[in-house]
Protein backbone atom coordinates (compact mmCIF):
# COMPACT_ATOMS: atom_id res chain seq x y z
CA UNK A 1 0.00 0.00 0.00
CA UNK A 2 2.74 2.22 0.59
CA UNK A 3 4.71 1.52 -2.30
CA UNK A 4 1.34 2.68 -4.36
CA UNK A 5 1.01 5.90 -2.55
CA UNK A 6 4.36 6.66 -3.26
CA UNK A 7 4.47 6.05 -7.13
CA UNK A 8 0.96 8.08 -7.17
CA UNK A 9 2.60 10.93 -5.23
CA UNK A 10 5.40 10.52 -7.89
CA UNK A 11 2.87 10.10 -10.94
CA UNK A 12 1.28 13.34 -10.04
CA UNK A 13 4.22 15.34 -9.66
CA UNK A 14 6.04 14.00 -12.85
CA UNK A 15 2.43 15.13 -14.70
CA UNK A 16 3.09 18.96 -12.99
CA UNK A 17 6.61 19.24 -14.40
CA UNK A 18 5.52 17.55 -17.89
CA UNK A 19 2.88 20.53 -17.80
CA UNK A 20 5.74 23.02 -17.11
CA UNK A 21 7.59 21.77 -19.91
CA UNK A 22 4.76 21.24 -22.25
CA UNK A 23 2.17 23.73 -21.20
CA UNK A 24 3.04 27.10 -22.84
CA UNK A 25 3.15 30.60 -20.74
CA UNK A 26 0.05 31.76 -22.32
CA UNK A 27 -0.16 34.87 -19.78
CA UNK A 28 3.20 36.25 -21.42
CA UNK A 29 1.16 37.36 -24.41
CA UNK A 30 -1.96 38.52 -22.69
CA UNK A 31 -2.31 42.30 -22.96
CA UNK A 32 -1.47 44.58 -19.97
CA UNK A 33 -4.15 47.03 -18.58
CA UNK A 34 -2.54 49.98 -18.56
CA UNK A 35 -1.66 51.58 -14.75
CA UNK A 36 0.27 54.37 -13.49
CA UNK A 37 3.95 53.15 -11.37
CA UNK A 38 2.75 53.29 -7.94
CA UNK A 39 3.04 56.35 -5.96
CA UNK A 40 6.47 56.96 -4.07
CA UNK A 41 6.17 56.71 -0.72
CA UNK A 42 9.68 56.29 1.02
CA UNK A 43 9.99 54.87 4.48
CA UNK A 44 6.32 55.21 5.86
CA UNK A 45 6.27 56.11 9.27
CA UNK A 46 2.82 56.93 11.93
CA UNK A 47 2.90 60.40 11.16
CA UNK A 48 2.92 59.94 7.26
CA UNK A 49 0.64 57.16 7.17
CA UNK A 50 -2.71 59.36 6.63
CA UNK A 51 -0.61 60.85 3.11
CA UNK A 52 0.38 57.77 2.54
CA UNK A 53 -3.30 56.01 2.31
CA UNK A 54 -4.34 59.51 0.64
CA UNK A 55 -1.79 58.67 -2.00
CA UNK A 56 -2.37 55.30 -2.94
CA UNK A 57 -6.08 55.77 -3.06
CA UNK A 58 -4.89 59.00 -5.43
CA UNK A 59 -2.79 56.07 -7.45
CA UNK A 60 -6.28 53.66 -7.85
CA UNK A 61 -8.07 56.99 -8.84
CA UNK A 62 -6.18 57.39 -11.57
CA UNK A 63 -5.45 53.77 -12.54
CA UNK A 64 -9.13 53.25 -12.61
CA UNK A 65 -9.41 56.05 -15.54
CA UNK A 66 -6.90 54.35 -17.23
CA UNK A 67 -8.19 51.12 -17.37
CA UNK A 68 -11.88 52.52 -18.06
CA UNK A 69 -10.53 54.52 -21.11
CA UNK A 70 -8.54 50.87 -22.02
CA UNK A 71 -11.64 49.34 -21.94
CA UNK A 72 -11.69 47.11 -18.94
CA UNK A 73 -14.80 48.17 -17.42
CA UNK A 74 -14.51 45.09 -14.75
CA UNK A 75 -10.69 46.05 -13.58
CA UNK A 76 -11.70 49.80 -13.49
CA UNK A 77 -14.71 49.00 -10.94
CA UNK A 78 -12.54 47.40 -8.75
CA UNK A 79 -10.01 50.02 -8.95
CA UNK A 80 -12.70 52.82 -8.05
CA UNK A 81 -14.07 50.82 -5.23
CA UNK A 82 -10.82 50.71 -4.03
CA UNK A 83 -10.04 54.91 -4.10
CA UNK A 84 -12.73 54.73 -1.88
CA UNK A 85 -12.04 58.07 0.78
CA UNK A 86 -12.57 54.69 3.49
CA UNK A 87 -10.24 52.36 2.18
CA UNK A 88 -6.58 52.62 3.49
CA UNK A 89 -4.00 51.01 1.44
CA UNK A 90 -0.16 50.84 2.55
CA UNK A 91 0.82 50.05 -0.82
CA UNK A 92 -0.92 50.15 -4.46
CA UNK A 93 0.60 49.13 -7.66
CA UNK A 94 -2.95 48.69 -10.31
CA UNK A 95 -0.40 47.17 -12.86
CA UNK A 96 -0.24 43.87 -13.92
CA UNK A 97 -2.21 41.27 -11.83
CA UNK A 98 -1.71 44.11 -8.81
CA UNK A 99 -0.33 44.26 -5.86
CA UNK A 100 -2.00 45.74 -2.65
CA UNK A 101 -1.79 45.95 1.04
CA UNK A 102 -5.10 47.26 2.73
CA UNK A 103 -5.07 48.19 6.38
CA UNK A 104 -8.42 47.74 8.97
CA UNK A 105 -7.89 49.56 11.91
CA UNK A 106 -5.72 51.78 13.69
CA UNK A 107 -2.14 50.30 12.33
CA UNK A 108 -0.26 53.16 14.39
CA UNK A 109 -1.65 52.37 17.68
CA UNK A 110 -2.51 48.70 17.37
CA UNK A 111 -1.25 46.43 20.06
CA UNK A 112 -1.67 42.76 17.77
CA UNK A 113 -1.46 43.37 14.11
CA UNK A 114 -2.15 40.18 11.88
CA UNK A 115 -1.39 40.31 8.32
CA UNK A 116 -3.09 37.72 5.56
CA UNK A 117 -0.78 36.13 2.95
CA UNK A 118 -3.19 34.56 0.21
CA UNK A 119 -2.63 31.47 -1.88
CA UNK A 120 -3.06 31.16 -5.26
CA UNK A 121 -5.37 32.89 -7.83
CA UNK A 122 -5.56 35.89 -5.97
CA UNK A 123 -5.96 39.00 -7.64
CA UNK A 124 -7.33 42.93 -8.04
CA UNK A 125 -10.29 41.03 -9.49
CA UNK A 126 -10.52 38.54 -6.88
CA UNK A 127 -9.95 40.93 -3.88
CA UNK A 128 -12.81 41.05 -2.51
CA UNK A 129 -12.81 37.47 -0.76
CA UNK A 130 -9.10 38.22 0.72
CA UNK A 131 -10.93 41.74 1.86
CA UNK A 132 -13.82 39.86 2.84
CA UNK A 133 -11.41 37.55 5.13
CA UNK A 134 -9.47 40.48 6.65
CA UNK A 135 -12.82 42.32 7.85
CA UNK A 136 -14.30 39.76 9.85
CA UNK A 137 -11.32 38.38 11.16
CA UNK A 138 -10.87 42.10 12.12
CA UNK A 139 -14.48 42.41 13.27
CA UNK A 140 -13.46 39.15 15.32
CA UNK A 141 -10.50 40.68 17.23
CA UNK A 142 -11.90 43.80 18.29
CA UNK A 143 -10.29 46.92 19.27
CA UNK A 144 -6.56 48.43 19.60
CA UNK A 145 -6.14 45.73 16.62
CA UNK A 146 -4.88 46.14 13.18
CA UNK A 147 -5.38 43.59 9.94
CA UNK A 148 -3.62 43.76 7.03
CA UNK A 149 -4.42 42.01 3.59
CA UNK A 150 -1.26 41.34 1.99
CA UNK A 151 -1.01 41.18 -1.55
CA UNK A 152 2.02 41.84 -2.34
CA UNK A 153 3.06 39.33 -4.61
CA UNK A 154 2.28 37.57 -8.03
CA UNK A 155 -0.03 34.22 -6.92
CA UNK A 156 0.27 31.57 -9.10
CA UNK A 157 -2.73 29.78 -10.68
CA UNK A 158 -4.45 26.96 -9.01
CA UNK A 159 -4.13 25.00 -11.98
CA UNK A 160 -0.74 26.06 -13.41
CA UNK A 161 2.52 24.60 -13.11
CA UNK A 162 3.95 27.24 -10.98
CA UNK A 163 1.42 26.43 -7.93
CA UNK A 164 3.77 23.02 -7.34
CA UNK A 165 6.95 24.57 -7.05
CA UNK A 166 8.52 27.25 -4.46
CA UNK A 167 9.49 29.80 -7.16
CA UNK A 168 6.44 32.29 -6.63
CA UNK A 169 7.40 31.62 -3.04
CA UNK A 170 10.75 32.36 -3.00
CA UNK A 171 10.08 35.48 -5.09
CA UNK A 172 7.99 37.01 -2.64
CA UNK A 173 9.78 36.47 -0.04
CA UNK A 174 11.96 39.53 0.40
CA UNK A 175 9.02 41.67 0.14
CA UNK A 176 7.33 39.89 2.94
CA UNK A 177 10.28 40.61 4.69
CA UNK A 178 10.38 44.02 3.86
CA UNK A 179 6.87 44.45 4.81
CA UNK A 180 7.09 43.07 8.14
CA UNK A 181 10.18 45.38 8.86
CA UNK A 182 7.70 48.26 7.75
CA UNK A 183 5.14 48.04 9.95
CA UNK A 184 7.23 47.56 12.54
CA UNK A 185 9.09 50.94 11.31
CA UNK A 186 5.67 52.25 11.69
CA UNK A 187 4.47 50.73 14.93
CA UNK A 188 7.58 48.64 17.19
CA UNK A 189 5.65 48.11 20.38
CA UNK A 190 3.05 46.02 17.88
CA UNK A 191 3.02 42.04 18.08
CA UNK A 192 2.86 40.80 14.72
CA UNK A 193 1.20 37.65 13.32
CA UNK A 194 1.50 36.02 9.87
CA UNK A 195 -1.96 34.31 8.42
CA UNK A 196 -0.82 32.18 6.07
CA UNK A 197 -3.40 30.55 3.67
CA UNK A 198 -2.65 27.55 0.85
CA UNK A 199 0.37 28.89 -1.39
CA UNK A 200 0.49 31.79 0.87
CA UNK A 201 2.60 29.60 3.76
CA UNK A 202 4.92 28.57 1.08
CA UNK A 203 5.75 32.49 0.90
CA UNK A 204 5.74 32.90 5.00
CA UNK A 205 8.11 29.73 5.41
CA UNK A 206 10.38 31.12 2.25
CA UNK A 207 10.64 34.43 4.15
CA UNK A 208 11.01 33.11 7.56
CA UNK A 209 13.96 30.91 6.51
CA UNK A 210 15.37 33.66 5.23
CA UNK A 211 19.01 35.48 6.20
CA UNK A 212 17.41 37.81 8.95
CA UNK A 213 14.38 35.28 9.06
CA UNK A 214 11.17 37.42 10.48
CA UNK A 215 10.60 39.59 13.39
CA UNK A 216 6.65 38.42 14.29
CA UNK A 217 5.54 36.61 17.40
CA UNK A 218 3.32 33.67 15.50
CA UNK A 219 3.22 31.68 11.66
CA UNK A 220 0.12 30.46 11.14
CA UNK A 221 -0.45 28.03 7.78
CA UNK A 222 -3.63 26.96 7.32
CA UNK A 223 -5.24 24.86 3.53
CA UNK A 224 -1.54 24.50 3.18
CA UNK A 225 -0.19 22.01 1.09
CA UNK A 226 3.28 21.75 2.33
CA UNK A 227 6.08 24.58 3.12
CA UNK A 228 8.95 23.79 1.40
CA UNK A 229 10.71 22.47 4.80
CA UNK A 230 10.13 19.19 6.03
CA UNK A 231 10.08 20.17 10.00
CA UNK A 232 9.05 23.70 11.90
CA UNK A 233 12.38 23.48 13.29
CA UNK A 234 13.59 24.04 10.06
CA UNK A 235 12.18 27.58 9.92
CA UNK A 236 14.72 28.85 12.24
CA UNK A 237 11.98 31.28 13.92
CA UNK A 238 11.51 32.01 17.28
CA UNK A 239 8.28 32.74 16.10
CA UNK A 240 5.18 30.11 17.40
CA UNK A 241 4.22 27.53 14.77
CA UNK A 242 0.84 26.80 13.72
CA UNK A 243 -1.37 24.53 11.78
CA UNK A 244 -4.81 23.81 11.07
CA UNK A 245 -6.76 22.37 8.24
CA UNK A 246 -11.01 22.14 7.71
CA UNK A 247 -12.02 18.83 7.83
CA UNK A 248 -13.70 19.63 4.50
CA UNK A 249 -11.05 21.64 2.85
CA UNK A 250 -9.43 19.59 -0.19
CA UNK A 251 -5.92 20.12 -0.21
CA UNK A 252 -6.03 17.18 2.32
CA UNK A 253 -6.17 15.19 -0.63
CA UNK A 254 -2.74 16.75 -2.32
CA UNK A 255 0.59 14.80 -2.30
CA UNK A 256 2.55 16.18 0.69
CA UNK A 257 5.60 15.34 -0.55
CA UNK A 258 8.48 16.69 -2.62
CA UNK A 259 10.27 15.23 -5.10
CA UNK A 260 13.34 16.32 -7.74
CA UNK A 261 12.29 15.89 -11.12
CA UNK A 262 13.72 16.51 -14.17
CA UNK A 263 15.98 19.11 -12.31
CA UNK A 264 13.61 20.59 -10.93
CA UNK A 265 12.21 20.16 -7.48
CA UNK A 266 7.82 19.77 -6.96
CA UNK A 267 5.98 19.88 -4.22
CA UNK A 268 6.46 20.97 -0.66
CA UNK A 269 7.14 18.02 1.86
CA UNK A 270 5.59 18.01 5.36
CA UNK A 271 1.68 17.76 6.02
CA UNK A 272 2.03 20.91 8.37
CA UNK A 273 -0.70 19.32 10.60
CA UNK A 274 1.29 16.20 10.70
CA UNK A 275 2.89 15.57 14.01
CA UNK A 276 5.86 14.64 12.58
CA UNK A 277 5.81 18.44 11.31
CA UNK A 278 5.71 19.97 14.77
CA UNK A 279 3.00 22.55 14.51
CA UNK A 280 1.16 23.69 17.07
CA UNK A 281 -2.29 22.16 16.02
CA UNK A 282 -5.23 24.53 16.07
CA UNK A 283 -8.90 23.17 15.23
CA UNK A 284 -10.17 24.22 12.00
CA UNK A 285 -13.93 23.05 12.11
CA UNK A 286 -14.80 21.67 9.25
CA UNK A 287 -14.97 24.05 6.68
CA UNK A 288 -13.75 24.13 2.80
CA UNK A 289 -10.85 25.17 1.56
CA UNK A 290 -12.47 29.13 1.62
CA UNK A 291 -14.05 28.76 4.96
CA UNK A 292 -11.76 29.89 7.17
CA UNK A 293 -11.86 33.22 7.97
CA UNK A 294 -15.75 32.83 7.51
CA UNK A 295 -18.05 34.36 10.08
CA UNK A 296 -18.48 32.34 13.17
CA UNK A 297 -16.02 29.42 12.11
CA UNK A 298 -14.51 27.83 14.79
CA UNK A 299 -11.19 28.66 12.34
CA UNK A 300 -11.67 32.14 12.72
CA UNK A 301 -12.20 31.98 16.39
CA UNK A 302 -8.91 30.26 16.47
CA UNK A 303 -6.85 32.61 14.85
CA UNK A 304 -7.79 35.55 16.54
CA UNK A 305 -6.90 33.20 19.38
CA UNK A 306 -3.42 33.23 18.16
CA UNK A 307 -3.36 36.83 17.01
CA UNK A 308 -4.72 37.97 20.32
CA UNK A 309 -1.69 35.51 22.07
CA UNK A 310 -3.96 33.37 23.81
CA UNK A 311 -4.46 29.59 23.39
CA UNK A 312 -7.09 28.30 20.37
CA UNK A 313 -8.83 25.39 21.31
CA UNK A 314 -6.80 22.12 19.68
CA UNK A 315 -7.80 19.49 17.16
CA UNK A 316 -8.95 16.31 17.96
CA UNK A 317 -7.88 15.18 14.94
Amino acid sequence: MRIRAWRLRRTLLAIGVAAAVVIPVSGAARPQIPAPAPAELGDVTARTLTGAYAANRANATEAAAMAERYGARSRAAALRAMASPARQFLAFDGRGAGRTAEVFGDLATADRVAVLVPGSDTSLESYGRLRGGAVALHDELGPRTAVVAWLGYETPGTVSPAVLTTGRADAAAPALRSFVAGLLGINAHARVSLLCHSYGSVVCASAATGPHGLPVADIAFYGSPGTGVDEAADLHTKARIWAGRGAGDWIADVPHTSADIFGTTVGFGTDPVSGRFGARAFAAGDGGHSDYLKPGSVSLDNLARIVRGEAPEATHA
